[in-house]
């Protein structure tokens, strides 16, 4: 992952409660840590994200998630996730994350996340607005492989 490419970036604290036995954030912790990143993400491109937009207007579901350790991180350390969007097709979209430890620009992990557009009511894909595309090309110009099945020609 070419870091230069990622345009947006937020900061979490490693609390108590998120280390295990051996001193060090969990694995699966990681992933909620992704998940704030693209929380945030997806805040700056001006999505609604509360309980009724996600049932009633934007339902996206994560229908893959990987996830690469590359180092450890301690209770009380500060970590910088990078957040980025790599793709998007049809009904569907691929994020990238990175984690890094703030004070020294450490890799602690690497995340591909991939989700797919709900419609809401039926529960089955459907082709995303050109709205969120717009407002994803807006902020990652040529760095995101936009798919614009809707443009007629």
């Amino acid at each position: 992952m070419d870091k230069s490419k990622f345009k947006h970036k937020t900061e979490v604290r490693v609390r108590n409660y998120e280390v295990d036995w051996q001193g060090i954030v969990h694995n699966a912790v990681y992933l909620l840590y992704f998940e704030v990143g693209r929380i945030e993400y997806f805040k700056t491109i001006g999505m609604t994200i509360n309980r009724e937009s996600i049932l009633n207007q934007e339902r996206i579901v994560l229908v893959r998630n990987e996830i690469d350790y590359k180092a450890s991180a301690p209770f009380d350390d500060v970590l910088t996730i990078y957040t980025r969007m790599a793709r998007i097709g049809n009904s569907s979209f691929v994020m990238e994350g990175i984690i890094e430890r703030s004070t020294t620009g450490e890799e602690i992990a690497r995340n591909f996340a991939f989700h797919v557009w709900l419609d809401p009511v039926t529960g089955k894909s459907r082709t995303i607005p050109d709205s969120f595309r717009r407002s994803v090309q807006e902020k990652e110009g040529s760095h995101c492989a936009i798919e614009w099945p809707s443009i007629e020609v």
